[in-house]
């Protein structure tokens, strides 16, 4: 799984990746999470992500993701703000395999 968080400056999201990676290694799972600013979002998209998920300060610029990502058929979503934390691991990890399984 090819998961991209994007966020104001990419800096507040780099938890959130710690977060999702050790649950991801306690469940045995495979996954590469990246954090990005919404500046750096149009040049990574090209670079196989299968999910988008957008910071919830970011979110009121959904429509704008929605459409860089639509050409490369990637899904885009709001991290939910229980997830937006050091310990929202497990809830993003259950949001991501539902959205890309």
């Amino acid at each position: 799984m090819k998961v991209l968080l994007v966020c104001s400056g990419g800096m507040s999201s780099a938890i959130v990746v710690k977060a999702i990676e050790k649950e991801a290694a306690r469940e045995g799972l495979n996954i590469e999470v990246k954090a990005v600013g919404t500046g750096e979002l149009e040049e990574e998209l090209k670079n196989g992500w299968e999910l988008v998920l957008a910071a919830p300060q970011v979110r009121h610029r959904m429509d704008e993701f929605c459409k860089k990502a639509e050409p490369y058929s990637i899904p885009v979503a709001v991290i939910p703000p229980q997830g937006y934390t050091p310990f929202g691991g497990a809830i993003m990890l259950t949001e991501i395999k539902k959205i890309i399984g």
